[in-house]
């Protein structure tokens, strides 16, 4: 788990600083202080989106078992900031607060059904040791089939990604909760409609 920050994040670029088109897909974007940090990068903006954007929008898994997935890796990587941006997806989604709970619990399957447990086991394997068990493969392949799992495999990697990033760049935490009202499902579309 990170410390403490005692150095200032990464500042978060104004407008003004940034290039016409990365100013115009922000502007069509939730205004998430995440987008804003990576378009400091003007060039890793839009693949940024897109890969995310092509992952929330997969077909494999359910938008619930992403957000298990997700919860699962921003518990374990202590990425304060996804954590609060996706407890709001996850709600928006039906998710109950002991469902979002036990993606922070150290046994995630003593409150989860089978299916979402091993989501979590996942992410854990993934997260901590960068390789599934073969065990977890296993279980993944006989649950989701080849894609359902290398689609979670993506899922939990990118989400992974985005944590180091958020608590290296030290990026501030949203003031207000911005996605409340929002899907997923939403927001690829919000990101598609930028690209």
């Amino acid at each position: 788990m990170p410390g403490a920050a005692t150095t200032p994040g990464l500042p978060l670029p104004t407008d003004d600083e940034l290039p016409r088109e990365a100013v115009e897909t922000l502007a069509a974007l939730p205004p998430l202080n995440v987008f804003r940090a990576v378009a400091i990068l003007p060039s890793s903006l839009r693949p940024f989106l897109e890969l995310g954007g092509s992952i929330l929008a997969g077909s494999e898994l359910t938008p619930k078992q992403r957000e298990f997935a997700i919860l699962r890796v921003a518990h374990l990587t202590g990425a304060e900031y996804e954590r609060q941006q996706h407890e709001q997806l996850a709600r928006s989604l039906g998710m109950s607060d002991e469902e979002i709970g036990a993606t922070a619990a150290a046994a995630p399957a003593r409150v989860l059904a089978a299916d979402d447990a091993l989501i979590c086991q996942a992410a854990e394997e993934i997260t901590r040791d960068v390789r599934l068990s073969d065990r977890t493969l296993e279980a993944g392949r006989e649950q989701w089939g080849d894609k359902g799992v290398a689609e979670l495999i993506l899922t939990v990697g990118y989400y992974n990604m985005v944590s180091r990033f958020l608590e290296s760049a030290r990026v501030p935490l949203e003031t207000s909760e911005i996605l409340t009202d929002k899907t997923p499902d939403e927001i690829v579309r919000e990101g598609q409609a930028a690209s």
